[in-house]
C-alpha cells in the first residue's frame, strides 16, 4: 500500500465515515443439491422440502439484499471520490457481506476489515475497513446506562479499533457508532415515542463519553466517527462531545463538497443553509426539507491541529446515491 507523508515524514491518513444504507446479504435459504451442472447449463433449479425455506423479516417486512445498482453506486464514491485509508461504515449486515463487498465491489481494496455483531434487531452493525493494520478490536454492546441497568444501551454497538502503521504501532484509535434514529413504529404514540427515542439517543452518548474516557487517557489520539442521528448541536448529543472534561472538535463544522448541493424542488424552500449535512429528511407533508449532519467525525485533543480538508461527497439525486446518506472524510497528519 501506498501512502502520502508530509515534509516533516509525518503519515497522512484519510480517515473517513459511510452510511452504506442496509447492505444486506441475498442468503436466507438452505437446501441441498445433488449435482452441480455444467456451467454452460444455463443455470440451477433449487427445489425446497418443507421446513427449508426461511423468510427473513424485520416488523413484517422482507429484508432484502441491496440494490444492484446502489450497491455499485456507493462502491464508486468510496473508490473514485473518497479514497480513504480508513473507512468506518454502518447499517452492515455481518462481515462476511462486508468482506464480499470489499472483494466483489471495491477490488480488495482495504485488506484490514473489523466488524462485531451487535445488537440490532434488523442486524445493522457498524464495521471498519482499512488499508492500514488493525490492531486491538473491542466491543462495547453490553454497556448499560444506569437509567435502565437491565437493557444494553447500545442499539448497535460502540466499536472500538486501533488503527496501526506498517511497523504495527498504534497511529490511533477509531470509535465507529450509530445512535438511535428518529424513528417512531406504526402504532405507536409519536410524541411519547419521539422522546423515548430523544432520551436513547441522550443515554448513548453519555456512555460514548464515559466509555472513551475509561479506555484513552488525556493526551490520547482518537476519532468517533458514525451516523448520530443528530446534528452536533444537538442538546441529547452534548455529553458526548467532551471526554474526560476534554471538548471533542468537530472536523465537519466547515467542509467542502465535492459539487453544490442539489437545486430544490421548487415550493419546498431554498435547500440547505450551509454545507455541513450529510442527511436530508423530507417525509411527507414536510414543507421545507431537513438538512442536518448527521455523520460525524469528531478528534481528540491530541490531533487539533492535525486534520485539514473535511470533505463531503455530495448527492446528485435528493433522495441520495446508493445511500440516503453522504459520506465525510478529513486528512490526519500522524
Amino acid at each position: 500500500m501506498f501512502f502520502s507523508y508530509d515534509l516533516e515524514g509525518n503519515m497522512i491518513v484519510k480517515v473517513g465515515t459511510f452510511n452504506l444504507n442496509n447492505l444486506f446479504s441475498r442468503f436466507n435459504f438452505q437446501a441441498n443439491i445433488n449435482q452441480v451442472p455444467e456451467s454452460d447449463s444455463g443455470g440451477i433449479t433449487i427445489a425446497f422440502d418443507e421446513g427449508q425455506f426461511a423468510v427473513r423479516a424485520f416488523m413484517g417486512r422482507l429484508i432484502k439484499e441491496k440494490d444492484a445498482d446502489d450497491t455499485a453506486e456507493i462502491a464508486r464514491r468510496i473508490v473514485h471520490v473518497m479514497g480513504v485509508d480508513v473507512l468506518a461504515v454502518q447499517e452492515v449486515e455481518h462481515i462476511e457481506i462486508l468482506k464480499r463487498f470489499n472483494q466483489e465491489h471495491l477490488n480488495g481494496l482495504y485488506p484490514h476489515i473489523a466488524l462485531v455483531e451487535g445488537n440490532d434487531q434488523r442486524l445493522i452493525d457498524v464495521g471498519v475497513l482499512s488499508k492500514l493494520p488493525i490492531g486491538k478490536i473491542v466491543s462495547h454492546q453490553t454497556a448499560v446506562h444506569p437509567e435502565d441497568p437491565n437493557t444494553r444501551v447500545f442499539g448497535r454497538d460502540l466499536l472500538q479499533v486501533e488503527i496501526l502503521d506498517s511497523n504495527r504501532n498504534k497511529l490511533f484509535t477509531l470509535y465507529n457508532t450509530h445512535l438511535k434514529s428518529h424513528y417512531v413504529p406504526f402504532g405507536q404514540d409519536p410524541v411519547q415515542g419521539a422522546i423515548n427515542a430523544n432520551n436513547r439517543r441522550r443515554r448513548q452518548a453519555e456512555m460514548v463519553s464515559e466509555i472513551i474516557s475509561k479506555m484513552e487517557r488525556p493526551n490520547s489520539r482518537f476519532v468517533l466517527v458514525g451516523d448520530m442521528n443528530d446534528p452536533p448541536d444537538s442538546q441529547h448529543l452534548s455529553a458526548m462531545l467532551s471526554v474526560d472534561n476534554q471538548p471533542l472538535i468537530n472536523t465537519l463544522s466547515s467542509p467542502s463538497e465535492t459539487r453544490p448541493a442539489k437545486t430544490e424542488t421548487p415550493g419546498q424552500g431554498e435547500g440547505p443553509q450551509t454545507k455541513a449535512w450529510t442527511h436530508r429528511y423530507n417525509p411527507p407533508g414536510a414543507d421545507p426539507p431537513e438538512y442536518k449532519l448527521f455523520d460525524h467525525i469528531w478528534v481528540s485533543q491530541a490531533l487539533d491541529g492535525r486534520f485539514s480538508e473535511p470533505m463531503i461527497d455530495r448527492r446528485t439525486k435528493h433522495g441520495g446515491d446508493g445511500s440516503d446518506h453522504d459520506p465525510a472524510w478529513i486528512k490526519l497528519d500522524l
